[in-house]
């Protein structure tokens, strides 16, 4: 009987950054790209200057150990705020220490004032103690607008939450989702991740095709303004259709983006020959207009390429 492989304990799990932030001198922070000049006159940075003089830094900065010098560290996230502490005359700042030093992951991923991130921030602020007052003077907002974004995800899943967190979700969205069931919840912000559409008015009419037993409250939305019974019953055959249509291109869409792409390339040959041009000019010309607008397009979307 032939012996059996000994198993391997599971390999550790790397952490992406470290579990406690770090205090470090500004002037030990290279920034990784430079801003640019109008950025900081803008309201934009104004407001972040003011909300750090306020409350202070809520999400520090994303920085990494330089490999060659341990003394000096890679800012990967955060040039607005770094920028923010040095205009207010602070020499130190307290960072995230990354273990990853690719910059594209963090500039890609972090999620830049979604309205789930702005609900955090305000979320984590509150918990410090800073008055819904304060907030709304920092943010240049009434406070029922503060209050409004600190409630932003009451009634929603967890789920439909992480779907949303980095997406720029319209906040009357998030009152429609809540008058649905969580699982209702997370088809539709599956639906509004594929489509890359978050409107209000998508999410409304997503709503309208909702069966009444995924409806938190089916008497208070039977009667949706424009919609009687039949309309909203044709209204969920159609979308359920076009969901099913959508779930197809889906599945062949890279096949059929790659298949196009290789074509396109192999018309643009055919056309830089000129034997070819000239034969298809006197016999098929019909054709050779087709081809010459198939490779003067920049993108499989139909645009032509700027001359």
């Amino acid at each position: 009987m032939s012996a059996q492989p000994e198993k391997q304990p599971p390999a550790s799990i790397q952490l992406g950054f470290a579990t406690e932030t770090l205090r470090l001198p500004i002037a030990s922070i290279i920034p990784l790209k430079k801003l640019p000049s109008g950025l900081l006159t803008s309201e934009k940075f104004k407001q972040i200057i003011t909300s750090i003089r306020e409350i202070g830094i809520i999400e520090p900065p994303m920085v990494t150990p330089d490999k060659t010098n341990h003394n000096i560290y890679m800012l990967l996230d955060g040039h607005l705020r770094l920028e923010a502490i040095k205009q207010l005359g602070q020499t130190e700042i307290t960072c995230l220490i990354s273990n990853d030093d690719e910059a594209f992951t963090y500039n890609k991923h972090i999620s830049r004032l979604s309205p789930v991130q702005e609900h955090k921030m305000i979320v984590k602020a509150t918990q410090r103690g800073v008055p819904i007052e304060r907030l709304a003077q920092v943010l240049g907002i009434d406070p029922s607008s503060v209050l409004r974004r600190k409630n932003l995800l009451d009634g929603i899943c967890p789920e439909a939450q992480e779907l949303l967190k980095d997406k720029m979700v319209a906040m009357k969205t998030f009152s429609i989702l809540r008058r649905m069931k969580p699982m209702r919840q997370i088809e539709v912000a599956s639906l509004m991740n594929d489509c890359a559409t978050y409107h209000a008015s998508y999410a409304n009419a997503l709503l309208v095709a909702t069966p009444p037993d995924q409806l938190t409250d089916p008497e208070k939305d039977k009667k949706l303004k424009g919609f009687d019974d039949d309309k909203a019953t044709r209204m969920r055959s159609e979308l359920a259709n076009v969901q099913r249509q959508y779930s197809l291109i889906e599945d062949t869409y890279g096949t059929d983006v790659l298949k196009l792409t290789i074509a396109k390339g192999y018309i643009n040959n055919l056309i830089g020959n000129a034997k070819v041009v000239r034969h298809l000019a006197q016999h098929h010309p019909e054709y050779l207009k087709q081809f010459q607008n198939i490779s003067e397009m920049s993108s499989l979307n139909g645009k032509v390429a700027a001359g």
